[in-house]
């Protein structure tokens, strides 16, 4: 038989609180289990929605010789035409067709200052028809989209079409590059200072375009 000793009755006592703070913590683990569950629920679509985006594209096709052949011999008040044909080739519609060119060679072809020798440059679209590169005329009508303007004027983009051009369009265009009308004398053989006789300048053009507007669309 075991006897109500002193000593039994302290252990007694003192593992009783420890019991209860055991079964009380398991109850509060079961009860923020209980609080802390909820339900769940989603929804997807079946079929992915697909998301594509558009395409810029701007080429250029030389309409007879292009840009290809060089310009010889040019003489004070001639023009020579060179037909280009500008297609936008991408998806996407495009605006704010430019003109960019690039010179380099003998300064007085290139930067007028404060004469009129350097060579001009102007653009004709023809628009609802091609061009015939031979002779020169137009299967539509004529608009002029850009006015005689000097290379130095060309060093930055200037604008040839400032509204929309849309996707598949081809823009034919009649680029003219003309040495203006001038006088020089050559005595002797020995040709004046500053001349534009026997000089170079090459040329590079450079059109470009830009998106259209962005927009939002509802479906």
């Amino acid at each position: 038989m075991e006897h109500n000793h002193p000593e039994n009755r302290r252990r007694r006592s003192v593992w009783r609180p420890v019991a209860l703070a055991a079964v009380g913590g398991s109850v509060l683990v079961a009860m923020g289990v209980g609080v802390w569950a909820t339900l769940t629920a989603t929804a997807a679509n079946v079929t992915p929605e697909q998301v594509t985006t558009g395409t810029l594209k701007l080429t250029m096709a030389g309409n007879g010789t292009g840009f290809a052949q060089s310009v010889a011999n040019l003489a004070p008040g001639d023009v020579v035409n060179r037909y280009v044909d500008l297609t936008n080739g991408g998806t996407l519609d495009a605006q704010a067709l430019t003109l960019q060119v690039g010179a380099t060679g003998v300064g007085q072809l290139v930067t007028d200052g404060t004469t009129s020798k350097a060579l001009r440059v102007s653009v004709v679209n023809c628009v609802g028809g091609t061009w015939n590169a031979a002779a020169g005329t137009c299967g539509g009508t004529t608009t002029t989209v850009l006015a005689a303007t000097p290379l130095s004027g060309l060093a930055s983009a200037v604008s040839l079409i400032s509204g929309s051009v849309a996707s598949g369009t081809v823009e034919h265009l009649q680029v003219s590059v003309q040495l203006p009308d001038q006088s020089e004398v050559t005595v002797n053989g020995a040709l004046p200072t500053g001349t534009v006789q026997g000089q170079t300048a090459n040329l590079t053009y450079t059109f470009g375009e830009t998106q259209r507007s962005t927009a939002t669309t509802n479906s």
